[in-house]
């Protein structure tokens, strides 16, 4: 049964599903933008722009629940953006240090950027991907859920400061709530916060958490949705529309655009472009 608003997918493309998902993980080696300037342009759409490719297979009347077009940066900004993500004797990127208590943390006055998600939610991955052009920065990622146990901070050049949660849900740390509460709430110069989602499952009740604290204490943040080369199309555009009803009518203080990733250089846009708007024109 065809869920409301998507258009009904022929036999063909389900039978084309398991290909498709192996030119996704292929399209997952591509670390610089130049690389996917250079693939033909619907492919290119696919990586760099995967929202607008959802939106193509919903009916128009469901088009307007999506939006899609309040951040749109083109090609050329997104390698702008990218820049600042490439470690060069100029701009050094690097582990900084670990923390368990916002007192412990290294006192920056940089702006920072937090990464929040569910244990297992890919959040370590991203970080690594969004590191790739910085090789001598080590993220380490595991099969195993709840592997980051402390709050992990990563020096971006000039720029910000990254900062890596520790997962809540499965295995998270018994201290995560103080911990992390703490920091969300007294951190100063935490300009945003993104909270990975799960599209494969959506928002689950261990997500209320972290929603919660943002939205308590008036966070600006964004849903970054992982994994969304791991279900049928079908099923994530019923994911992503779920998710959106949810940000409309549920959040006061999240971004009303959803962020599907699949090319980290994407969100290296995202979090370049708003970094440019706190720090004025």
């Amino acid at each position: 049964m065809t869920a409301p608003g998507l258009r009904p997918i022929p036999r063909k493309l389900l039978e084309l599903t398991g290909a498709l998902r192996r030119v996704n993980r292929a399209c997952s080696t591509f670390q610089t933008v130049a690389e996917v300037l250079r693939l033909p342009k619907r492919q290119m759409t696919k990586l760099a722009f995967p929202l607008q490719e959802l939106q193509r297979h919903l009916t128009p009347d469901a088009r307007l629940d999506l939006h899609v077009k309040i951040f749109d940066p083109s090609l050329e900004d997104i390698s702008k953006a990218e820049s600042v993500f490439t470690a060069t004797g100029r701009n050094r990127i690097e582990y900084l240090s670990s923390a368990v208590r916002l007192d412990h943390a290294p006192d920056l006055a940089h702006p920072e950027v937090c990464f929040i998600g569910r244990s297992n939610v890919g959040k370590s991955s991203l970080i690594k991907a969004l590191f790739a052009l910085a090789p001598e920065v080590e993220v380490r990622v595991s099969k195993k859920p709840g592997h980051t146990k402390k709050m992990n901070f990563f020096k971006v050049g000039k720029y910000f400061t990254l900062v890596d949660m520790p997962g809540y849900g499965y295995r998270a740390p018994e201290d995560f709530v103080d911990m992390v509460e703490t920091y969300l709430k007294e951190r100063r110069n935490l300009m945003r916060t993104f909270l990975l989602v799960d599209s494969v499952v959506g928002i689950q009740k261990t997500d209320s958490i972290a929603i919660g604290m943002c939205e308590e204490f008036s966070l600006p943040y964004v849903m970054v949705l992982t994994k969304i080369d791991k279900s049928s199309k079908g099923h994530l555009l019923k994911q992503v529309l779920q998710i959106q009803k949810f940000v409309d009518s549920e959040t006061q203080g999240c971004f009303p655009q959803l962020f599907p990733v699949r090319l980290s250089s994407t969100l290296e846009w995202i979090i370049f472009r708003w970094l440019q708007f706190f720090k004025g024109p």
